[in-house]
This record gives structure tokens, sequence and C-alpha cells, in this order.
């Protein structure tokens, strides 16, 4: 039997330092598909830093920008890795879910923490108001509500996260 990622896209949801890109280029070499890393295209078409539109626009441009970028990719045949705010868009959500799978890499707030060191300097959309943990909270319902499939990352590398979102793939029968 094949995997569903055949005819669709394969799109990764979840915190800053979950894996996202990482686990998505080992994704788009084993299933043979295209890779995209929304926040590299966020940053081409703004021109700027995620950081830098963080603190210079506040981070509802940084949303609004990242939304406009979101539905403008075509999402066939590609792995799709989004910045840890595209969740807070239904629409960029609908859009990325056509033909696809949502996996949310779920890593606990302590990983967070110790693989992205200091989060001032990542570009994350999050009020100015705002606790990580408050973040991490907040983003958790909005993974769960929009996750085709969950994959718990603690305790594993990326090459056996990979292999967890495999697994978990829906399988196209007869193929």
């Amino acid at each position: 039997m094949a995997h569903q990622t055949e005819t669709g896209n394969l799109v990764l949801i979840g915190m800053p330092g979950s894996g996202k890109s990482t686990v998505g280029v080992l994704l788009a070499k084993r299933l043979g598909l295209g890779f995209i890393d929304t926040d590299l295209l966020i940053q081409e078409d703004a021109g700027r830093t995620l950081q830098t539109i963080v603190d210079e626009d506040g981070y509802e441009a940084l949303r609004h920008i990242e939304e406009q970028v979101l539905l403008k990719l075509d999402v066939r045949h590609k792995v799709i890795s989004t910045g840890g705010s595209a969740v807070y868009s239904a629409r960029a959500m609908k859009h990325l879910k056509i033909n696809g799978t949502v996996v949310f890499l779920d890593i606990p707030l302590d990983l967070v923490i110790r693989r992205i060191g200091d989060h001032s300097m990542r570009g994350i959309s999050r009020r100015p108001d705002q606790s990580l943990e408050e973040l991490f909270d907040e983003r958790f319902e909005l993974y769960s509500r929009h996750a085709d499939l969950v994959v718990q990352g603690a305790g594993l590398n990326q090459d056996e996260v990979c292999e967890a979102v495999i697994e978990g793939l829906p399988r196209i029968p007869g193929k």
C-alpha cells in the first residue's frame, strides 16, 4: 500500500524547535516530494528576518504576512514546514489541508526551551505580554485542533520522528 502523500502534501505544524524544518527535509527525501520552509518564504517575501518584522511591525504583522504567503502556496506533492503561528489562520490551514495531511510535531515545553534557547531572537509571533508558557498552551490547543496526525517527538531523534510520521500516514488502499 502506498502513502496518501503520493497524491497530496504533508504539512508540519508545531512549536519552534519541534523539528519541522529538519524532519521536513528528511520526509521530502524519503517520500520523493518537494520541500518548502514557509519561514524562509516569509523572509523572502518581506525582505526582512522574522525577528525584524516582529520588532518593527509587531507580531500581528508577521501573522498577516504568514497568512498571505501560505494562501499563495502550491500545496501539491510537497512537504511544507510551517511557521509556528500558521495555525492562527483558519483560511491558511484550510488551504494547507487540501489533498494533504497535517502533522503536529508535539514536544513538551521544557524541550522547546532547551532547543530554541534565547527565544527573544527567534521571530516568534506572540503578544509582548505573553510568556512562552502561555504561548505554548494557546498554540497546543490550535495544533491539536488542526492536526490529522500527532507525533510525539520527545526522546526521538530526527530520523525516528521522520519514521513515526511515515508510519502514521494514512495508506491508499490497493497501492
